[in-house]
């Protein structure tokens, strides 16, 4: 793979490549245990799949606990060595990593897209978030510092900020080098040692990503990747003795179990779950923007996000006319593979279709009138790939279960508010909490709506405003904890404080 080679023209020579993508991209089939490539202790490996041609492409390791037992060991040495390393120094390692995966983003952005689905575009933007994630964290790495307590002139009283120790990293399939970028650089700028384990659907990038911080100049064992299924590698990480906390992204159900893993242990969690994400659109807002906002909130990633804004709260006064205009445009959107970077890409696997296609089908028996879309469908290039229409259903129920449960997929539920206080209480009533967007140009208005909504971050006439700089995080069934931002780093560090007795010679 040349180094020049641009982003679309990797990505026209992987799409022509099919079968043998993975040869193109030099993709590795082994898990990244203390600084190397090694193969699994039992022998297996799992197929990984394009779901824009629904064709395996790729066969990765498939670990188990021996591999994981093998991977704690490395990163409870590599902590050693890396939590006595300068702090400048360890900001020098991230820095130099963000500057590599820049250097390196087309073939990231490329295995991305094709291990995922997402389109080229929505990829190549991941990557750049991706690395501002090392850059960031690599600048608070000398700035972790403890303070002074005043306790009167016969004492010294301070505080010290002390990594956690081992980490463990459960990443989701949906954004897999965002969601391991968020978590590895501030845990890496802490002076933790890192262990991931990458969905089984999406493993490449968390691959490449270790490799490549080696290469950065981490020390073998900080960072190590064991791949394979959540039963069979996932469940022993979590659960394993040695790790110090774990940070999860995913369900609900597989939240609580993380949680009641790592609590045998006394391990610290980061849980970011589910999100059922209400955008409020009042009648006095900026109709386009507001427009654009909810066609990137839902149909981003084919509306697989946590934080998708899967729920359009609109005022009684401007929901026809709005409405209209939102399906016009949501009927004009390309679909297609990946690589092709169309306007929307496939679900991630026959397993989410299915679930997708099930919550819809559900809608339909209950009466539920569909402006658009509702059914399965292919990439109309190759009438191939794991394909759902995007789907806007109409004037729903509080109750409905496409209001209440997370569907993750190209869905958008329609709710119809009276006014202000109404679209609040329909926005706050669900089990969710996780993210929430206002439109409006009522500035007082939006202020007192986003101090009453309740979850972790609240988006203001620009839906997923904000970047690696802004916590982000739920409250109830999204979880707890906040990653990005400095409050990120916190759930690496632990504090120690010093009180010494000064006593006159």
């Amino acid at each position: 793979m040349a180094e020049s080679e641009t982003l679309q023209g990797l990505a026209a020579r992987v799409l022509a490549a099919g079968e043998e993508a993975a040869a193109v991209l030099a993709l590795p089939e082994r898990h990244w245990i203390d600084g190397a490539w090694q193969a699994p202790a039992a022998g297996r490996s799992l197929e990984s799949w394009d779901p824009g041609s629904g064709r395996a492409y790729a066969r990765f390791a498939a670990g188990d606990a021996a591999d994981v037992s093998e991977a704690v060991a490395s990163a409870r040495e590599g902590f050693r060595r890396w939590s006595a390393t300068a702090p400048a120094e360890r900001g020098r390692v991230l820095q130099r990593a963000a500057e590599l995966l820049r250097a390196e983003a087309a073939r990231f952005a490329v295995a991305e897209s094709l291990d995922c689905g997402k389109p080229l575009g929505e990829a190549a933007g991941d990557v750049r978030g991706a690395a501002r994630a090392f850059e960031y964290y690599a600048g608070a790495c000398d700035k972790l510092q403890g303070e002074t307590i005043p306790l009167g002139r016969d004492y010294l009283a301070y505080t010290l900020i002390e990594p956690v120790g081992v980490t463990a990293h459960v990443i989701p399939w949906n954004y897999p080098i965002s969601t391991a970028a968020r978590g590895l650089a501030p845990a890496l700028a802490a002076g933790c040692s890192v262990v991931a384990k990458p969905a089984e659907q999406t493993p490449m990038t968390a691959l490449l990503l270790a490799e490549l911080l080696q290469r950065a100049g981490l020390p073998d064992g900080v960072c190590n990747v064991v791949t394979g299924t959540g039963a069979e590698a996932g469940a022993p990480l979590v659960a394993d003795p040695a790790v110090r906390h774990v940070t999860f992204t995913g369900s609900v159900e597989t939240g609580r179990t993380v949680m009641a893993a790592a609590a045998r242990s006394i391990a610290s969690v980061t849980l970011e779950l589910g999100g059922k994400s209400p955008v409020v659109v009042l009648a006095d807002c900026d109709r386009e923007a507001a427009l654009e906002g909810v066609m990137g909130a839902i149909w981003e990633n084919a509306g697989q996000i946590c934080s998708a804004g899967s729920r359009l709260v609109v005022e009684r006064g401007l929901h026809d006319g709005f409405l209209e205009e939102l399906v016009r445009r949501t009927r004009a959107l390309s679909l297609g593979h990946g690589l092709r970077d169309p306007q929307v890409g496939p679900i991630s696997s026959p397993a989410q279709l299915a679930r997708i296609r099930g919550y819809v089908e559900a809608a339909k028996a209950r009466g539920v009138a569909v402006a658009t879309g509702g059914e399965t469908t292919v990439d109309p290039e190759t009438g191939a790939g794991w394909f759902f229409q995007p789907t806007i259903l109409d004037a729903l129920e509080p109750s409905d279960p496409c209001v209440q449960e997370e569907i993750f997929g190209p869905v958008l539920s329609v709710q119809v508010a009276e006014d202000a206080a109404h679209a609040l209480a329909l926005a706050n009533g669900t089990d969710y909490g996780l993210v929430a967007g206002i439109y409006t140009r009522d500035v007082d208005r939006a202020l007192a709506l986003a101090r009453d909504l309740d979850c972790g971050q609240v988006y203001v006439n620009e839906y997923f405003a904000g970047g690696i700089e802004t916590p982000f995080g739920g409250n109830r069934l999204s979880g707890f904890g906040r990653e990005k931002g400095l409050d990120g780093l916190r759930a690496y560090c632990k504090v120690k404080s010093v009180a010494a007795r000064i006593r006159a010679s």
